[in-house]
């Protein structure tokens, strides 16, 4: 496998800027005139992360059309599409693709739901987390005040018999 032209000094220090500045790899690739596996490779080397492996939802995102909203669709938005493409698929004369596509959609919808109600339980659960870890917290500081006002016991020796 050739190797590219090796990278300079300076080539590191703008890659570096670039990521501090979050661009999106295909920018850093056409900045610097390398390819992007070339890039990859060397933010691997660096222990650097590009805006894509930093967020959480790159890693279940299969193309790059898909964006994913900044917040989420409320349950009121959700039934209201789901109302609206019920009475759609009441029209007669709708064509097969139609059908096809409004069905997707109320089975979008369908799992749309499932999973926000997972995520709603999971907040729920990381909240409580939340108060229990506080309440934890308070009690070790109580804890840790009480032990201080209290003087140590001494233990002392009983002693001992002997026998005459």
């Amino acid at each position: 496998m050739p190797k590219g032209r090796p990278w300079t000094a300076e080539e590191e220090k703008q890659l570096r800027e670039l990521i501090s500045q979050k661009k999106p790899l295909n920018v850093i690739s056409s900045s610097l005139g390398k390819t992007e596996t070339s890039i990859r490779m060397k933010l691997k080397r660096l222990g650097l992360k590009t805006k894509e492996e930093e967020s959480p939802v790159s890693q279940f995102s299969s193309s790059s059309r898909i964006s994913i909203p900044g917040d989420l669709p409320s349950v009121e938005d959700v039934l209201q599409a789901l109302a609206l493409t019920l009475d759609e698929l009441k029209q007669s004369e709708l064509s097969q693709a139609d059908v096809f596509r409004l069905r997707t959609i109320i089975q979008g919808i369908k799992t749309y739901k499932e999973i926000f109600a997972d995520y709603i339980n999971y907040r729920l659960i990381e909240e409580k987390v939340a108060e229990m870890e506080e309440a934890y917290e308070r009690l070790a500081a109580q804890t840790e005040s009480l032990e201080k006002r209290q003087p140590a016991k001494v233990v002392q020796a009983s002693p001992e018999k002997t026998d005459d």
